[in-house]
């Protein structure tokens, strides 16, 4: 279940989602770096624009057959988007299943799964901070984890919040005698910056992720594609698998690594579970 990212100066969504070589409509039909060949169990859409609250689009439609999806991106313009394609891991394919998820301004997309999940989602449900769990309203580990994120201090301290969530995902795992319990690539926002994370348990190879190249860059490298130089020097696109074949477009983001994609120079950090 691909998703993408993106943090640019006001533009189509159509751009990313539609427009590319391997764009994640084409990832919906034929994923190259999962073993889902299709991502056919819904999708959804959140952007940030000009209101408080940022817009959702979730449907359990495939996303290469859902019109009004097509019709909402040529429409829609924003600075900073999460999309999403999901192939269910054991979960109901219902639209409360479909990424991203939402609490106030921060939206949530994830890659990935938690091993054993119904064994485990009873003591996870309770770890959730009691004023939260009115918010859970469907059957997934991605948004639970995304409550948990919540509880551990989202607002405050992103990434730390992010580790504390991991980390308890682990530790009751073990209590339950299940190891290596994560897999994960998430992207999350306040609508200011995207918290991008790349990360397995145990040492386990995590899903990939990739994020775009410094704009400057590739357009002195490719100066005859007319489709990159409208970008500006910020725009990034993070992803889970690259939206066109052009050497140099994009890096690969090692495991165990946090992304801050934010105005001016993005940030790298390391990641790891804690308690």
């Amino acid at each position: 279940m691909p998703l993408a990212r993106v943090l640019r100066r006001s533009d189509l969504i159509e751009e990313l989602v539609y427009n590319q070589t391997h764009s994640l409509i084409e990832q919906s039909r034929a994923a190259r770096l999962t073993s889902h060949l299709a991502n056919a169990d819904g999708f959804g859409i959140g952007w940030y624009g000009g209101e408080e609250l940022p817009g959702v689009y979730r449907s359990v439609s495939p996303a290469w057959s859902d019109r009004n999806l097509q019709d909402l991106c040529a429409q829609i313009r924003s600075p900073l988007f999460l999309a999403h394609v999901r192939a269910a891991t054991g979960t109901p394919v219902q639209q409360t299943n479909c990424h991203p998820f939402r609490h106030g301004r921060w939206l949530f997309v994830h890659n990935g799964f938690i091993d054993q999940y119904m064994r485990l989602r009873r003591d996870l449900v309770l770890a959730v901070d009691p004023e939260l769990f009115a918010r859970l309203e469907g059957t997934t580990d991605s948004e639970l984890m995304f409550l948990l994120a919540l509880t551990f201090g989202l607002d405050e301290e992103p990434l730390p919040a992010l580790e504390r969530m991991a980390g308890t995902i682990e530790a009751t795992a073990r209590r339950h005698g299940v190891a290596d319990a994560l897999q994960m690539t998430l992207g999350v926002s306040d609508g200011e910056r995207l918290y991008a994370v790349r990360y397995a348990s145990g040492g386990t190879e995590p899903n990939s992720l990739y994020v775009s190249n410094d704009a400057r860059d590739v357009c002195l490298l490719y100066p005859e594609a007319e489709r990159l130089r409208h970008l500006s020097d910020e725009a990034r696109a993070v992803v889970s698998e690259p939206l066109a074949d052009l050497p140099g477009l994009w890096r690969e983001v090692p495991p165990s690594t946090a992304l801050i994609v934010q105005p001016g120079a993005y940030e790298q950090q390391p990641f790891a579970a804690r308690g």
